[in-house]
């Protein structure tokens, strides 16, 4: 969330950052709000200043005999329009902050002007694209023919975009989740979380799901299934102030994921790639906000550590202001090399938020120096989406008859080099 004060003091870059993101968006309705709630601030001073005043006179008053029914009726007058003007406030305030959670974060200075994904910029790549002597399957094809990928059942269960897991398919699943763990714990510093499954209200409003992205989630009566780790992870330190030299608190939390894919009928609907549930390893980051760029470049190399571990060719794209996030200030994905269908696709999105959601969750650090508290920076970013990366294994290592090598670094976690079948 924006700061008013700041949407006030700098509207034309405010409206200039929603043009860059697409946006048509204006800050006019905003902007007279705000006027509007300053003048009835100011009214409503004015009059409790003269209450006061009444007060005064009929205190000194008291016991001279003087008729204080007039002055009282006076102070009664003033206390009406006080509620009043007070309930007005109230109203204004509420439009304001329906308003301002609509508008999306502005752009760092870094990121690219675009109109969308065509404008992104590669800003580097990693290892080489396998070469097959034969035509590579999908994923979905490799997955289904060796019998550790099920779509029919998943259906009959659930509904579309579902899977089934057998045998190592589902272990395959298992260790990639326990292999990013480790890594993330072991080497790059991350203490990990679990988390509930479910947040409330007031957590998906902190990181921007809500109001924005309503009919993206799934929910119950009084809860909202978790579209990704970043929701429960960042909401940990919601309302709190953290110590400055704790700065970057680095956590990693394992999480199923739960999103209707609302308006992407039609893309990727086959195989692991946009699933209504999928698993993900997600890495949070609570920054100082002077370093917080810094962050967010060692989080995505974390995250890229996972897929040079694998051995997976991948690219490093930064994302323009017509495709950023609504929360995120810059993004980085990364997108892994898929060769049965010749495309890269998107794998990991690291992003920097600013304090665009610590504001939004009040979520702050106190100074060495005993100043003041300040909004942290947040950050996070998929190290990896699990779904997307048994994908792509199973399309770069797939061979000729069928089988699947698995990668060197997941062989102790799958007590197997070669997926040949279900068992």
């Amino acid at each position: 969330m924006l700061d008013i004060k700041f949407i006030r003091q700098h509207e034309d870059l405010v409206q200039q950052a929603l043009a860059n993101r697409g946006s048509s968006l204006t800050l006019d309705t905003l902007l007279e709000k705000d006027a509007e709630r300053r003048t009835l601030i100011q009214k409503t001073e004015d009059l409790k200043a003269r209450r006061n005043q009444f007060s005064q006179e009929i205190a000194r008053s008291k016991g001279k005999g003087d008729d204080l029914e007039a002055r009282k009726a006076e102070m009664r007058k003033i206390s009406e329009e006080i509620k009043d003007l007070d309930a007005r406030i109230r109203e204004v305030e509420s439009a304001m902050e329906a308003f301002v959670l609509e508008i999306p974060n502005i752009p760092h200075e870094s990121v690219p002007v675009g109109e969308g994904s065509q404008d992104n910029q590669v800003v580097r790549t990693w290892g080489e694209r396998p070469v097959f002597d034969f035509p590579p399957k999908d994923h979905w094809d490799v997955g289904e023919a060796l019998g550790v990928l099920d779509f029919k059942r998943a259906a009959k269960i659930t509904g579309a975009r579902f899977t089934v897991s057998w045998g190592l398919g589902s272990r395959l699943e298992r260790a990639l989740i326990n292999f990013m763990l480790d890594v993330h714990t072991q080497e790059h510093g991350y203490t990990e979380v679990w988390t509930p499954f479910m947040t409330n209200r007031d957590s998906m409003t902190a990181t921007g799901q809500l109001p924005k992205f309503e009919e993206e989630l799934f929910r119950t009566d009084d809860y909202y299934l978790v579209p990704t780790a970043e929701v429960p992870v960042t909401n940990l330190y919601r309302e709190e102030v953290l110590a400055e030299e704790d700065l970057p608190v680095k956590l990693v939390c394992y999480t199923p994921c739960f999103r209707r894919e609302a308006g992407s009928y039609g893309k990727d609907t086959r195989g692991l790639i946009r699933q209504h549930q999928f698993n993900k390893v997600e890495l949070v980051r609570f920054a100082h906000p002077e370093r917080s760029f810094t962050d967010l470049e060692e989080l995505t190399a974390d995250a890229e550590d996972i897929l040079k571990k694998l051995g997976l060719h991948y690219r490093v794209v930064v994302l323009c202001t017509g495709d950023l996030g609504f929360s995120s200030a810059k993004t980085y994905d990364l997108e892994v090399w898929m060769p049965a269908q010749g495309v890269y696709r998107e794998i990991s999105s690291c992003s920097n938020f600013v304090d665009f959601q610590a504001r939004r969750g009040q979520i702050r650090f106190k100074s060495r120096q005993g100043k003041k508290a300040e909004l942290c920076h947040t950050l996070n970013g998929s190290g990896l989406a699990v779904g997307r990366t048994v994908a792509a294994i199973l399309e770069n290592y797939q061979r000729q008859d069928g089988s699947v090598v698995v990668p060197e670094a997941l062989r102790p976690y799958m007590g197997v080099d070669l997926i040949a079948g279900v068992r």
